[in-house]
């Protein structure tokens, strides 16, 4: 099995050749990867520029049954009760169209799609 398919295959952007293309390897939390039946990381391929806008759009092709559980529908906003991190960095509150760090965009390190936790 290839490593694309141990991680939950990989979503290409389209069927022309990509000189630009890059691979994310996106982390997600346990109900997530539950929805969409894979285990461990997921790997997406997505052109450049690799934006966070990019890699949504891309895991929520390859995964359809995510589509409203990361952003909402009406809005694209990103939901409450997540939160995405990069190289140990918080980027909840960052445009989605702002270039993701090389680490994330050539797999080096993943993007992590957490649940917030709220309660007292």
């Amino acid at each position: 099995m290839s490593e694309a398919a141990k991680l939950g295959g990989a979503a290409k952007t389209d069927g022309a050749a990509n000189t630009s293309a890059a691979t994310v390897r996106v982390a997600l939390p346990y109900h997530l990867r539950n929805l969409a039946h894979v285990e461990g990381d997921v790997l997406l391929e997505v052109n450049s520029p690799v934006t966070l806008r990019v890699v949504l759009d891309a895991l929520e092709t390859r995964y359809p049954m995510l589509r409203g559980t990361i952003r909402e529908y009406e809005t694209g906003q990103r939901r409450a009760f997540l939160r995405f991190f990069m190289c140990e960095e918080d980027w909840s509150l960052e445009s989605p169209d702002k270039p993701l760090p090389d680490a994330v965009s050539a797999g080096r390190e993943p993007l992590l799609i957490l649940g917030a936790i709220a309660g007292g």
